[in-house]
């Protein structure tokens, strides 16, 4: 064992230099307020799951189910009428569905940076939405996946886009981003699924050894898959934990990089430009943390969990999404440098015409929520107003669905030949069938909250109590005081 240094180690000389100075230690943000215990962290996180089931859950999910056949109806529709019910038409063959599937896509970054990326960085204020952020990330790719697999129009030939043996010698083009986001999306989730299981494990096994009810015992029993508490099994989760942390971290910058490659790869004005990946990687993780403030702040309040998601927590959030927001609205900058500064005629018609031709109004719209509004997250103030960020997130959301529809529809619009421009308007199919996507996503949600943990526990336990630190001997927690009141 090393040998720990002590006051009598240190030089006269040096102590004496450390005495004049007088250092002072800065205390860390506490991540769970008000010195609470590890009982009680247990009994509210997974109270949450155990209590009766309230009237206002059965109303959101009935309503939310209720607007989620509105997608299924226009699914339907689309598969027996055909594409043609969309208002896709020459030049703007790509429509909402695209739109929608690049938005989706995107508010599902925000879960796998806060799991990956912030775990390995060993951000310790991850541990009060990571979980709630990765269950988002779940179900955002689920919409996500359901524009792309029915915009082929033929949905039953949809398995042509997988390389599987055929008598026809039909294969997919390998070479377009069309077919890596196949790929990409397909292994996202997947690893995104599994990380999000992963980090459930634990209290899956508490709620297993917490339930009262024949059905909950089998329920999370099977969930828990034996898990034991035992000191075999944390070094196997752990573990597995850290390499599935390994194997997302570059698929958030890939999956998005890739989408973005739809439109790069192309000719088109507007579209062809090396700044679309890094642009669209930042634009994904504002809209996606943009949705986390989005859902958390009300969670926050309807289960009064202001101890342990702090406004510590969301203000890092903040400063997160004005840190992506000011690279967003710097790739806007740029994109009309580039335009000016490449001397190509048609690329500078496409960022004039979006700005004040046309579709002028969704241009500053986008300008609007996702340039202007995040600037006020510069102020302390602001930030400490849980009601005002969750208006501002609310328009980060609006701004980044207008900025998905800018970069789609005003380049196909306007395209080389003006004989052959036009203007896009959305059917009531894609309208309903967008609107229907909310529903799917809400539905999906409320069944995580009411029979799964929202919050890691054994994360909060393990890295945000103090006294889960054994050489933080000074914390009153170690004198055993009473919890504080429950507010």
């Amino acid at each position: 064992m090393a040998h720990q240094a002590t006051s009598a180690d240190i030089p006269a000389e040096a102590q004496a230099l450390i005495e004049e100075a007088k250092p002072v230690s800065i205390p860390r943000r506490a991540m769970v307020e008000n010195n609470r215990s590890y009982h009680w962290v247990s009994e509210k996180i997974c109270g949450i799951v155990e209590q009766k089931t309230p009237m206002w859950w059965w109303l959101a999910t009935g309503i939310s189910g209720f607007v989620a056949l509105y997608t299924l109806f226009g699914l339907v529709y689309l598969v027996s009428t055909g594409v043609g019910v969309w208002g896709l038409a020459n030049p703007v063959n790509w429509g909402w569905a695209i739109v929608n599937f690049v938005f989706w896509i995107g508010i599902g970054h925000a879960g796998t940076l806060i799991s990956a990326i912030l775990c390995l960085l060993k951000q310790r204020w991850r541990t009060a939405v990571n979980r709630t952020a990765e269950a988002m990330t779940i179900f955002a790719v689920v919409c996500a996946g359901i524009f792309p697999l029915f915009h082929v129009g033929r949905v039953w030939f949809a398995w042509w886009l997988f390389p599987l043996p055929n008598a026809n010698w039909i294969w997919p083009n390998f070479r377009s981003p069309l077919e890596w986001d196949v790929f990409a999306v397909s292994t996202y989730f997947t690893v995104s699924l599994l990380f999000w299981y992963m980090g459930m494990v634990p209290d899956l096994g508490l709620l297993r050894d917490r339930a009262k009810e024949t059905w909950r015992k089998y329920f999370y029993g099977v969930l828990a898959m034996g898990w034991r508490n035992s000191v075999k099994h944390w070094k196997n989760y752990e573990m597995a934990y850290l390499v599935l942390a390994g194997l997302s971290t570059p698929l958030v910058l890939s999956v998005h990089t890739i989408v973005s490659f739809d439109f790069a790869a192309s000719i088109l004005p507007g579209w062809h430009t090396t700044i679309f990946p890094p642009y669209f990687v930042a634009g994904a993780i504002f809209s996606g943390f943009g949705m986390v403030l989005t859902l958390m702040i009300p969670l926050r309040s309807i289960f009064k969990l202001q101890d342990i998601i702090t406004q510590y927590h969301i203000d890092c959030m903040c400063k997160i999404t004005l840190a992506t927001g000011s690279m967003v609205g710097y790739a806007y900058a740029m994109e009309f440098f580039i335009a000016w500064y490449g001397a190509n005629s048609y690329e500078a018609f496409a960022f004039v015409n979006r700005a004040f031709g046309q579709y002028w109004w969704a241009y500053w719209i986008m300008i609007a929520c996702n340039v202007i509004s995040p600037q006020l997250f510069w102020f302390n103030g602001i930030r400490n107003n849980t009601t005002l960020v969750w208006v501002i997130s609310l328009f980060v959301n609006v701004g980044m669905w207008f900025e998905r529809f800018v970069i789609t529809v005003t380049s196909l619009a306007n395209d080389f030949l003006p004989s052959s421009w036009g203007y896009y308007s959305p059917t009531l199919v894609d309208i309903y069938t967008y609107i229907g996507t909310f529903g799917l996503f809400t539905f999906l949600f409320l069944l995580f909250l009411r029979f799964l943990p929202m919050i890691a526990i054994a994360e909060i336990k393990a890295l945000s109590l103090p006294q889960a630190d054994p050489h933080n001997e000074d914390h009153p927690q170690n004198a055993n005081p009473q919890p504080a009141e429950d507010k």
